[in-house]
């Protein structure tokens, strides 16, 4: 007898169940009407995002020398050098013979004149200087040289004795950094001008930079000796759209199959004009170089020729508030659905940001933290009802045995019931 009463007692909860559920579904703007399962859902992450060009490129010495010579006034005489030699700047190339080599002298001391008479006017600049500085907090109103007013480019009248100071002290870098060059030029004018007094008919064509001979035309015909730089630079190029995305001065990251150690740097030049004259049946392709920073003296050396893998950060955001790209819809203006604690999916109108990596910055929107609802398999009413589906790792049989009968029965029609 109890048996039957408890199938009689399930039978009667199951077609009540039933019933109420097709009445709530058929209801006119019930709460089951306007409820959506949701399946997959994330937060909004405080995130990075890189927006990056991949492209490949090829090592190769940042600078090339081209040395000339001109057989029409002077007689050759030979090279001092070998392709493949590593070379000072100072380091001789080769030797000719000056059809004038009085001309030539005379040339050269006169030009050491110059470079002396300029060098003297330099150092007498920079006294005037230094006298003045030190009169510009004991004596505000100290005469000033007419030169030195006129380069410092301020107000000596209006100007603080602080920027007075700044400015004094800036122009005498400067001119100390030009009297260093004037030394180094008087001191290769000597070195030329005493080769031409122990040959007296010969004269030798020295370096300008440190580097390697990469090629010596034996044909005497120009440039007679090409020289590379030592210092290592990434080359490739450009499609049209990735031109729109770089500048000069982005950050780089590359790779190798002949380096073990990933190179970093910055791009350094971008021709504005194609590689090739532009056709109809060709691509765009614009030439850039990319500088690679030294990291130290026990960087392994870069060969020449090796292909890289290069990545160019053309833009950075760090920590700010992120979702995929996917969660983003459209209707006039970008908006997502947010997910609320009291059981609604929310349109919520947004401002984008930096779009990279498969996520999308949110500069106005759901703050960090906030569930959001990925892209739906229907069509979603703002405000609805969600539903998710039930995580049956959560549910435990022991937590369901502590309830009481009275509890699971109260429990069940809340369930039933509830709108």
């Amino acid at each position: 007898m109890s048996g039957n009463w408890k199938i009689a007692a399930v039978s009667i909860a199951s077609i009540v169940l039933i019933t109420v559920n097709l009445y709530l579904i058929e209801k006119k703007e019930s709460k089951v009407e306007r409820t959506v399962f949701v399946e997959n859902w994330t937060k909004v992450k405080k995130d990075t995002i890189t927006d990056t060009i991949q492209t490949n490129g090829v090592i190769k010495p940042v600078e090339e020398y081209d040395i000339y010579f001109d057989a029409k006034k002077n007689d050759f005489k030979k090279f001092l050098v070998k392709e493949g030699d590593s070379i000072t700047a100072g380091s001789s190339l080769f030797e000719y013979k000056a059809t004038e080599l009085d001309a030539l002298k005379a040339s050269l001391e006169a030009e050491k004149t110059a470079a002396e008479g300029e060098r003297a006017g330099i150092e007498e600049y920079i006294g005037k200087l230094r006298s003045y500085q030190g009169t510009v907090t004991s004596e505000p109103e100290a005469a000033i040289d007419e030169s030195v007013e006129k380069n410092l480019n301020i107000d000596i009248t209006t100007s603080s004795s602080d920027l007075i100071k700044s400015n004094i002290e800036q122009e005498m870098y400067k001119q100390e950094l030009e009297k260093n060059r004037l030394d180094e030029k008087v001191k290769m004018l000597d070195a030329k001008l005493s080769s031409i007094e122990e040959q007296s008919s010969a004269i030798v064509t020295t370096s300008e930079a440190d580097g390697v001979v990469k090629n010596i035309n034996k044909n005497l015909e120009n440039p007679i000796i090409s020289i590379v730089s030592t210092n290592m630079a990434i080359e490739g190029y450009f499609s049209g759209e990735e031109m729109k995305k770089a500048e000069v001065g982005m950050t780089i990251k590359a790779s190798s199959s002949d380096s073990k150690k990933a190179l970093k740097g910055t791009i350094g030049r971008i021709h504005s004009y194609p590689a090739e004259e532009p056709s109809l049946k060709k691509d765009n392709r614009f030439p850039f170089q990319a500088l690679i920073e030294p990291e130290g003296e026990e960087t392994e050396p870069l060969l020449v020729g090796s292909k890289v893998n290069l990545t160019v950060i053309t833009n950075e955001k760090a920590g700010v508030p992120s979702i995929p790209i996917e969660a983003v819809q459209y209707q006039k203006h970008p908006y997502i659905y947010k997910l609320t604690n009291k059981g609604h999916v929310d349109k919520h109108y947004i401002t984008k940001g930096l779009k990279a990596e498969g996520k999308q910055e949110i500069i106005k929107g759901p703050s960090v933290g906030d569930v959001i609802l990925l892209k739906p398999n229907v069509a979603v009413k703002n405000h609805s009802y969600f539903i998710t589906p039930i995580q049956f790792e959560k549910v435990k049989a022991r937590t369901y045995k502590k309830f009481t009968s009275r509890e699971k029965v109260r429990y069940l029609l809340l369930g039933i019931l509830e709108k």
